[in-house]
């Protein structure tokens, strides 16, 4: 049998064997893959389907006409978008929300997982843990309803305010409280779920380098700046890369139940700004445009994001 005869023969036992393989994997995970299956259909159904209605950013769109019948007008929304005050306000509002809850949503956790890193006894350390954590399953329909109470001109806070000699303060009224008070609360609300992300990374540090800068006369501090920090950057780069893919998107749940026509020059986001132009108003085809420009931003900011957090952390999904 000649070279090439004797390699065609080990190409096809090799192409055998691994056709083999694959047919045992499957026969392993199939029951894996028919689990998955409902919620891929529900995906496409909610998800993917949907997207065909994105024809009407580009049409004149009637309810009565349908998608089909629609006049098509071209990008005609997308240039009245950028000519609309309102456009440029609602976009402006929603980066500077996002950007404050994405740096405060960074620093609160990487700090207070330090500071719980640092207690000793478990059972306490435990019990912080879960009631910092529990808010995060709260629906903000629930946490809405709440502080609009807590924070209303007779509200608990006010209250407390006023017995202490302090002007009552218009948390939900003005444009610039409300701003401190959306960023204030989500980062209440969701702080507690990033500190386990920070936990888990401090899980991986050994003890030994703890014991050795110890007995190199390193206290806690020293300890803690040296060792601990250091083994929480990665996760914190990829944390941090990961949420600007979230840039534009400021909590519409959040927004949406605890604004009002006062605070709209300084509180309206796109998301909000979209339900009421389209859904409220009307103006579908408006809406979907203002839609439509928001995903795609949001798309090249989480590639864009997915790169920085391999280029500088290490960390890909794909």
């Amino acid at each position: 049998m000649d070279n090439v005869a004797r390699a065609q023969l080990q190409d096809n036992v090799v192409a055998a064997k691994k056709r083999k393989r694959e047919k045992e994997k499957l026969s392993r995970t199939w029951p894996l893959h028919l689990m998955l299956l409902p919620a891929a259909i529900v995906t496409f159904i909610f998800a993917y389907m949907p997207m065909g209605g994105l024809v009407m950013a580009f049409q004149d769109f009637k309810p009565y006409d349908g998608i089909f019948g629609s006049k098509f007008v071209g990008l005609k929304h997308f240039e009245f978008m950028f000519q609309y005050p309102d456009s440029k306000e609602v976009i402006w509002n929603t980066l500077v929300i996002s950007s404050l809850k994405i740096v405060f949503g960074l620093i609160v956790p990487f700090v207070f997982a330090i500071l719980l890193n640092e207690v000793r006894k478990m059972a306490f350390k435990r019990t912080i843990q879960t009631l910092v954590y529990l808010p995060h399953f709260i629906s903000w329909v629930i946490l809405g309803a709440i502080l609009t109470d807590m924070l209303s001109s007779k509200g608990i806070v006010n209250s407390t305010l006023n017995s202490l000699g302090i002007q009552s303060i218009p948390w939900l009224a003005d444009g610039n409280w409300f701003r401190f008070t959306v960023v204030v609360s989500d980062i209440w609300q969701n702080f507690g779920f990033n500190t386990i992300v920070f936990l888990a990374s401090l899980a991986g540090v050994n003890p030994a380098l703890y014991e050795a800068a110890e007995v190199d006369g390193a206290n806690r501090w020293k300890q803690t700046l040296h060792i601990t920090v250091p083994a929480m950057i990665p996760i914190a780069v990829v944390v941090g890369t990961l949420s600007l893919g979230n840039i534009l998107n400021g909590g519409f749940d959040q927004i949406f139940n605890l604004y009002n026509t006062l605070v709209y020059d300084k509180g309206d986001i796109i998301d909000t700004f979209v339900y009421r132009t389209a859904i409220l108003n009307g103006q579908y085809s408006f809406g979907t445009a203002v839609g439509l420009f928001k995903s795609a931003i949001g798309l090249v900011l989480i590639v864009i994001s997915y790169r920085m957090a391999y280029k500088f952390a290490g960390y890909r999904i794909f």
